[in-house]
């Protein structure tokens, strides 16, 4: 057998998303004291093993329905490429791992990574099948991973950066969620009940009242840091190109559209290096 869908199950690139645990100490203005980037890694570690096991659990609960999708029937377990029992010995390893980890970090740190797998968990078996819950449990993964970031460097999480980051987290739950609707048509309720429950426009006007939001809490964020309120364009700018992505009929999970828009991408680093210039640059 292939390393490669093996690899492939891990879904690595979606590991991005565990770079929330460095928001706390990037934005506190914290990352370059001696000794953060380390004590990082084992925070990284623990959520990139715990997501990829609930990765591997949620692809063997929807192997049915994967094999009727039309680009997810072509992943490794749908296909047949792994075997059911070597992707479920390999998420109860990474689960093993991902606990070990986290508890060599602080005991506050190992509740949000449980609460992280517990919503994770409760998601794939029951509440995907709800409106509004499964948008609010895929945004849940982003608060979680903040906090325990701010755990891991011990830098306190201000109220506008968490309603920042929660309002961005429905929008891009709302977003692949739409995305997906796009693309299956007809038959989106099939494949996904909660897609059906959805009424026309629904998820439209969520995006947008997000988006909005969203840009209302960075600002009044930033303004505590004078020097970031010239990020406030760049992130507008994604914001937009990423609705405009979804609304075009593109993919909307926010990993996949980061890398596979060249344009949103760049939006991105502008402002990951706008805002190290504002912190960092004087």
């Amino acid at each position: 057998m292939s390393i490669l869908p093996m690899i492939r199950l891990l879904r690595p690139h979606q590991w991005l998303k565990n770079l929330m645990l460095f928001f706390p100490p990037f934005l506190g203005g914290a990352l370059l004291v001696p000794g953060a980037w380390t004590a990082g890694v084992i925070p990284f570690a623990a959520f990139c093993c715990a997501s990829s096991s609930v990765y591997l659990f949620n692809d063997i609960i929807d192997i049915p329905l994967d094999r009727a999708h039309p680009t997810k029937r072509h992943r490794p377990l749908p296909s047949g490429a792994v075997s059911v029992t070597l992707a479920g010995a390999m998420a109860v390893l990474l689960l093993l791992t991902a606990l070990l980890l986290g508890s060599t970090v602080t005991h506050r740190f190992l509740s949000l990574l449980l609460a992280y797998l517990a919503v994770s968990w409760s998601y794939t078996l029951w509440f995907r099948r709800f409106p509004l819950f499964d948008i609010f449990c895929i945004a849940s993964g982003f608060l979680f991973r903040l906090l325990a970031g701010g755990e891991a460097f011990r830098i306190a999480v201000s109220e506008w950066l968490f309603l920042t980051v929660f309002l961005l987290a429905i929008l891009l739950s709302t977003g692949k969620r739409l995305g997906e609707k796009n693309l299956l048509g007809g038959g989106a309720g099939a494949h996904r009940k909660a897609l059906d429950t959805y009424p026309e426009g629904f998820l439209d006007g969520v995006i947008y009242m997000t988006g909005g939001a969203v840009l209302v809490t960075y600002t009044l964020y930033v303004i505590e840091h004078h020097r970031l309120i010239y990020t406030v364009p760049l992130c507008c700018f994604a914001l937009l190109r990423y609705i405009l992505r979804v609304k075009l009929g593109h993919q909307g999970d926010p990993t996949e559209s980061l890398l596979k828009d060249p344009i949103l991408f760049l939006a991105g680093a502008a402002w990951v290096a706008a805002t190290a210039w504002g912190l960092y640059g004087g």
